[in-house]
């Protein structure tokens, strides 16, 4: 099981209850993931939908590890 550790995103609204700078991301196994620590909002992704949602150039992918 690889799990990283939580990092908050400064400035991030969570898009079901609207609360500011309670968004923190992870990567668990391979998928990441967003989560509110205020109401539980969360979603994921894997490296696969990121790459396909990109529109534009693309300067980098934050990979933390």
């Amino acid at each position: 099981m690889s799990k990283s550790r939580k990092r908050f995103v400064a400035g991030a609204r969570c898009p079901k209850c609207q609360a500011l700078d309670s968004i923190v991301l992870y990567k668990d196994n391979g998928v990441e993931t967003v989560e509110c620590i205020e109401c539980g909002y969360h979603e994921q992704q894997t490296d696969a939908k990121i790459a396909d949602k990109a529109q534009g150039q693309v300067i980098g992918l934050f990979k933390p590890e």
